[in-house]
């Protein structure tokens, strides 16, 4: 059955916006994993807008459960990474300006460059996944590049209108045959929630769903746990 990792940056948004010490996201992590999450991810951002390198280690010292670290490729994040060791690392596209990641990795743009990075990470015994748009040449690109798992970017289905839904969930299903026919773990993530979630049940081949910012707004009316064990159901 599929795997449900909790994003818990937009805890950290919270506590960043005033600049104290709650709410802690480590403490949302653990209450996150004995809740029935399967992994925390989160995404250390090169403008700290949210997550701060010092929650890395707390949250790895908290959990029992695997620590999915998001990232841009640069070399300041794999030498972070390197360090501290997270069970996966998920590269992602950044720009400073975006509220939040806009589209997949451009992977078949830079294949070398990509190629040196992953395999560093897996040299260190890391799993290393790439989150990428539904095609068939970033998936083939990143297994060109030596990647273990791909994340599918879902935002694009989320923010379709109705009649184009069918074709943007189409694309995913498409995506996520192709890369389990190729070997990769096959996650998928962003813009999911406890509505739109539910068309990806038919998608046997995603095996993780990676959900953050629907649960943490969903935990302000609910209670964090509840809202974890809800989604968790969902997914399961």
């Amino acid at each position: 059955m599929p795997l449900l990792g909790v994003n818990i940056d937009h805890v950290a948004t919270l506590r960043q916006l005033r600049k104290v010490n709650y709410p802690d996201p480590i403490i949302a992590a653990k209450l996150a994993q004995d809740s029935g999450a399967d992994q925390i991810t989160c995404h250390l951002r090169e403008d700290r807008r949210h997550i701060q390198d010092a929650d890395i280690p707390k949250i790895q010292s908290a959990i029992a459960i695997p620590l999915n670290l998001e990232m841009a490729a640069t070399a300041e994040m794999k030498a972070f990474a390197i360090h501290h060791h997270p069970q996966k690392v998920t590269l992602v596209p950044e720009k400073r300006q975006e509220l939040t990641t806009e589209g997949g990795l451009d992977v078949a743009s830079d294949l070398e460059r990509l190629r040196s990075f992953v395999g560093e990470l897996k040299k260190k015994k890391i799993h290393v996944a790439l989150f990428i748009d539904p095609t068939v040449e970033q998936i083939e690109a990143s297994q060109q590049v030596g990647a273990d798992s791909v994340e599918i970017h879902t935002g694009n289905y989320c923010d379709a209108v109705l009649e184009r839904k069918p074709f943007e969930l189409d694309r995913v299903l498409q995506a996520a045959c192709l890369a389990k026919k190729l070997g990769f773990y096959v996650a998928a993530g962003h813009g999911l929630n406890y509505e739109n979630i539910l068309p990806f049940k038919k998608i046997t081949e995603i095996q993780e769903y990676n959900i953050g910012h629907s649960i943490v707004a969903h935990a302000v009316i609910v209670g964090w746990e509840r809202a974890v064990r809800e989604m968790k159901g969902l997914v399961r």
